[in-house]
């Protein structure tokens, strides 16, 4: 996994760019060492060939072709295998005297130069090199090659090839493995950026993204976005505060104001009738503002809680035919018909009146939305490493563009203005789930919307 990382990593990426910026420079400075050693090593070898010429042609002035008979054949009875090479041949091509056994077959520059094998010269007869000469005709229509055997030239530029190409090999696998290394650390650090993001995002505000103690500009990074977090965290507190007193202070009030209406109720008795229904339409808007109240405390006491250790083990097939008794006898007052498809033996970590609370507020949706004679299905199954709670139904549903807004507060569908509610329900349902490390899926259940919770399982 970490390796797909690197590999996928725009640090690796730019790593094999400079790599192959630090092999081009290396195999341009190579390239031209190599031509520069090449260069001087075939330069030499006309140099020592031009000091031969010059021997032989001073040795042809002063004693004619007889002396420079005499000169060849004594160099090469002093070195018969040596690297100098001789022939003079006639107007033939005959040789005359020298150590080859025939002019070599190769074309002359006009300068006299010329590139051929010497094939004759090994001990069998079939050992072949290079050899480089010049040529010249003398008087007579006598020619003379004079040159020099470079098979040690060849294997010495062998050598210098294969060092260069070894010194290019260990450069790129040194620069290769010092990216990895350093993406590899850089990547590490990232994800420790990601991962604690990631948990701050699923609701753990009280993470903070550990420092190594360099100094270097990743920990500043870190700080600066801990210190970010920290003010965030300390701005959400506050407004968390202030709603919390908010719906403190006006329950109170709003209690005392719902039990003197029905005391005005109670004393009524059977008097104006008009005044009664307005009475308690009252207490109907009384219990609904408090109703609203009671589920902002609740949301706001389940996105505060970070801690996870009073979870228990909790068996979802019994909690979900719970849910399903309790109201079973409200979908049959609007002839609907809750049916339950439960996988047993699935159990998950978690609170369960949470849990509860939050597939209570799925059904009461669900029956809410529902047209008579419809049907809502609870259902439970595994999920790989998952356990996957629903609830169906067969009402309405909810746009796609819409789904992800219905978890915001007091956010109503158009269609729904009228129907009895706060807006809350859904919201709650999130702030569940994500206490419990569990997703949210909302689809179509043609007709219908299914909404599906995906907890780990224990």
């Amino acid at each position: 996994m970490l390796t797909h990382r690197i590999l996928r990593s725009s640090t690796f990426r730019l790593v094999l760019l400079y790599m192959a910026l630090v092999s081009g420079s290396v195999l341009v400075l190579f390239g031209f060492i190599y031509w520069a050693t090449a260069g001087f090593m075939d330069r030499q070898v006309d140099v020592t060939i031009e000091a031969e010429i010059q021997g032989l042609a001073e040795q042809y002035r002063r004693r004619g072709l007889g002396g420079l008979k005499t000169v060849i054949a004594e160099r090469v009875a002093r070195d018969p295998a040596g690297a100098s090479v001789y022939l003079l041949v006639d107007a033939d091509l005959q040789p005359v005297v020298g150590n080859l056994s025939r002019w070599p077959v190769a074309p002359v520059s006009e300068e006299g130069w010329l590139d051929f094998s010497l094939r004759e010269r090994g001990p069998d007869g079939t050992e072949e090199h290079r050899a480089r000469g010049r040529a010249f005709l003398l008087v007579g229509n006598l020619r003379l090659l004079v040159g020099r055997d470079v098979r040690d030239l060849e294997a010495t530029r062998s050598l210098i090839l294969g060092a260069l190409g070894w010194g290019l090999a260990i450069s790129v696998g040194l620069a290769l493995a010092g990216g990895l290394m350093m993406t590899s650390s850089m990547v590490r650090r990232i994800e420790a950026i990601n991962d604690t993001s990631r948990e701050i995002v699923e609701g753990d505000l009280a993470r903070r993204i550990p420092t190594t103690g360099a100094g270097d500009d990743f920990d500043k990074l870190v700080a600066n976005l801990n210190g970010m977090l920290d003010r965030i965290t300390g701005l959400m507190d506050t407004v968390r505060q202030v709603s919390d007193n908010i719906a403190h202070d006006l329950r109170t009030p709003l209690t005392r104001l719902r039990s003197r209406l029905e005391i005005a109720r109670a004393q009524q008795g059977a008097g104006d009738p008009e005044a009664r229904a307005a009475v308690e339409q009252a207490i109907e808007e009384a219990d609904a503002l408090l109703a609203t109240f009671q589920a902002l405390l609740r949301i706001a006491r389940i996105e505060a809680e970070q801690r996870r250790e009073g979870f228990a083990a909790v068996e979802l097939g019994p909690l979900l035919t719970d849910v399903a008794e309790l109201y079973e006898p409200v979908a049959a007052e609007r002839e609907q018909v809750i049916a339950l498809q439960v996988a047993d033996g699935i159990s998950v970590d978690g609170d369960r009146d949470l849990l509860f609370q939050a597939v209570a507020n799925l059904v009461d949706n669900a029956i809410k939305y529902t047209p008579i004679g419809g049907r809502i299905v609870l259902g439970l199954r595994p999920v790989g490493e998952a356990a996957e709670l629903s609830v169906a139904d067969t009402g309405p549903g909810i746009p796609a563009d819409q789904r992800e807004r219905v978890f915001d507060r007091f956010h109503r569908l158009e269609s729904s203005r009228s129907t009895p509610g706060s807006g809350l329900g859904l919201r709650v349902v999130r702030a569940v789930a994500r206490l419990h490390g569990a997703t949210i899926r909302l689809t179509d259940n043609g007709p219908g919307l299914r909404v599906a919770l995906v907890l780990p399982r224990r």
